[in-house]
């Protein structure tokens, strides 16, 4: 009987009739329902970028979308085609035609060779509109697709610099600043300047515009508009260290009531930001709470871009200056080559020796209250003068009689003549 069964059915179709282990099936079941809790939070996400906040934001989902349209018009049609031959030409499909001699087909090749091409300028096209359009240099030519910009939306000027590990926003329009913390009108035009006074940073604020980096001693330009109320996410879009992940701020996208009340309760905090703030802050910190400025010097940013806060410090744009003229030639040596960014040191660091710099020569009115090291004159300055030094060895060939004669020496043969 068993030999009966055995040629009858196959050992492969015994096997189909076995039972379901219920072990294995309940194994099976809980890997399905491990699942469960990371579909939940796929739905919690924020397709922020999807559905920004801001007109040049927009801008750019809207070139994304545009360009993945255009690229699924062959990806969707190769994978589709793909499947499709694999099943149709399979070996068991003894209906399928089977043309081993074909080679050529010219309304296959108009196909394969036409629509990409056309894709491809379609791309090229939209990028060289899209670079020139949303390049973040170039000034806002409208407020909303629908709403142009007028003489009296004046832009808000914002001053940003990446800092160790936070954000500082100057406002030299208000004369206020804060830390971590970024506030805008809605539908009034935002002039971002930014810098960074150690490491390179990337700033980006996804519901507003796209990220653009902070370096130090370098200027970047953003320009972007809010045109809904809101608070969004802000922070750096680039490692720079170990306090990288708490360098994030809240924007405040708010009416502009809300933001002269903002203002007003900057001006109100009694804290002020000079030179000397400065270089307290400037020292690295994580996870700072939200601190805002009443009282900010006027050139705070512009001596941050020139990595010159400390008083006395020559500047970039001193330096630059003198290097356009011809520079100082050999004696400018002593300048330039103590002249090392010394972020280490003058941040508390226990790297690096004592701060190293060069002291300014066109800012008069620091230099007056910068405190010079005295120097020694040397007890014996015979050397220096010229005193008691031996006369160089004698050589005939300067002598009078020889035709190359020294000044003095024709002078006291006329004498002597």
């Amino acid at each position: 009987m068993s030999t009966l069964l055995h040629r009858s059915y196959p050992l492969t179709k015994l096997i189909k009739f076995q039972p379901k282990n219920p072990v294995r099936s309940a194994v099976r079941a809980l890997k399905l329902l491990a699942l469960l809790p990371f579909a939940a939070l796929l739905g919690g996400c924020d397709f922020v970028v999807l559905a920004p906040a801001g007109d040049i934001a927009a801008q750019q989902r809207d070139l994304v979308v545009i360009s993945t349209v255009l690229m699924l018009i062959i990806v969707l049609p190769v994978m589709a085609l793909t499947v499709l031959f694999a099943w149709r030409y399979r070996q068991s499909n003894t209906e399928a035609a089977y043309e081993p001699e074909w080679d050529h087909s010219t309304q296959l090749e108009l196909v394969i060779w036409s629509a990409p091409l056309l894709i491809i300028i379609c791309l090229g096209a939209l990028t060289w509109m899209g670079t020139h359009l949303l390049d973040p240099y170039r000034s806002l030519g409208r407020i909303a697709a629908d709403k142009p910009i007028e003489r009296k939306d004046a832009p808000l000027d914002v001053q940003v610099v990446a800092l160790d590990w936070k954000w500082l926003f100057l406002y030299p329009q208000y004369g206020v600043a804060a830390v971590n913390e970024l506030a805008a009108p809605v539908d009034r035009p935002i002039r971002f300047r930014i810098t960074a006074s150690s490491v390179m940073n990337s700033f980006y604020i996804p519901a507003l515009a796209g990220q653009i980096y902070a370096m130090p001693g370098m200027e970047t330009k953003l320009h972007a508009v809010s045109n809904k109320e809101g608070t969004f996410r802000g922070f750096s879009a680039n490692y720079s260290g170990a306090g990288f992940s708490g360098m994030h701020f809240d924007f405040k996208s708010v009416s502009p009531a809300e933001f002269d009340k903002w203002v007003a309760s900057a001006k109100a905090s009694g804290n002020m930001l000079g030179r000397s703030d400065y270089l307290q802050l400037e020292r690295p910190s994580q996870n700072d709470p939200v601190r805002l400025y009443g009282t900010v010097d006027r050139d705070l940013y512009k001596l941050i871009l020139n990595m010159c806060v400390e008083p006395g410090k020559m500047c970039m744009s001193e330096m630059m200056a003198i290097d356009a003229k011809g520079g100082l030639g050999h004696e400018g040596l002593n300048n330039t080559l103590p002249l090392t960014y010394d972020k280490y040191a003058r941040r508390g660091a226990p790297l690096g020796s004592e701060p190293t710099f060069v002291a300014g020569i066109c800012s008069i009115d620091e230099l007056k209250d910068t405190p010079l090291r005295e120097v020694t004159a040397p007890l014996d300055l015979t050397p220096l003068r010229g005193v008691g030094l031996q006369p160089p060895p004698f050589s005939p060939a300067f002598s009078p009689a020889h035709p190359s004669t020294s000044l003095l020496s024709g002078q006291r043969s006329k004498s002597e003549s």
